[in-house]
């Protein structure tokens, strides 16, 4: 079964990409978002959470059974190895749901959310067309991450040192949304990449029909 044209969203953290996605979204594509499969892995009941106690212990679980995001969260960010364990047991599920999530859907085009692109390319580049990412100074990255509820500012500077470097996820892009100024400016150029991305997700569908066994 082909999959839908997929444009591959990303950026820092703090960058703006649930925005840009949501905006998206109201424009009629559809948003494969692998931070909301990786919310639903480490839920309660989860399919992630055995590995998890496993590896981790039981004091990174909640009174509910999902995982006590803010326990883990001081815990890998302030060690790599850890870190590295963690995504070792999250990102194969997250990718395989996200391939499934992509060949199911049905818009012209869909938006493929991964936080951790630059990081994690390899293993979601044969899943992508296009890359784009949303791109903001590290200093606004480290305001907007810092106002986020139960994340201070030393927290918020070791989530920016884990991620790959601003200039390692440009180096990927096919297309940079400048998130600086207002959703106004935000808008248009959504709505400029999105006939872009119509255009060619027509195009590939054209030479699909016109290529089956390509």
């Amino acid at each position: 079964m082909a999959r839908a044209f997929c444009v591959g969203l990303t950026g820092g953290v703090g960058a703006g990409k649930s925005t840009v996605a949501q905006s998206f979204s109201r424009l009629g594509c559809e948003i494969v978002d692998t931070d909301v499969i990786a919310h639903a892995l480490t839920a309660p009941g989860g399919l992630a959470i055995p590995a998890i106690v496993e590896a981790f212990g039981s004091d990174v679980v909640a009174r509910d059974g999902g995982l006590d995001r803010a326990a883990m969260r001081a815990r890998v960010f302030a060690d790599t190895a850890l870190r590295e364990r963690l995504e070792a047991i999250l990102h194969p599920h997250i990718r395989a749901q996200a391939e499934q999530a992509i060949r199911r859907a049905g818009s012209a085009y869909v938006v493929l959310v991964v936080p951790l692109l630059a990081e994690h390319i390899h293993a979601y580049r044969p899943l992508i067309d296009r890359v784009l990412v949303v791109d903001c100074t590290p200093e606004l990255q480290l305001r907007r991450t810092a106002a986020r509820p139960g994340i201070d500012e030393a927290q918020a500077r070791a989530i920016l040192a884990a991620q790959a470097s601003r200039s390692s996820r440009l180096a990927l892009a096919d297309d940079v949304i400048d998130n600086e100024g207002g959703l106004a400016e935000l808008e248009r150029q959504i709505a400029r990449l999105h006939g872009s991305y119509l255009a060619l997700a027509s195009r590939a569908s054209e030479k699909t029909r016109n290529n089956p066994l390509q």
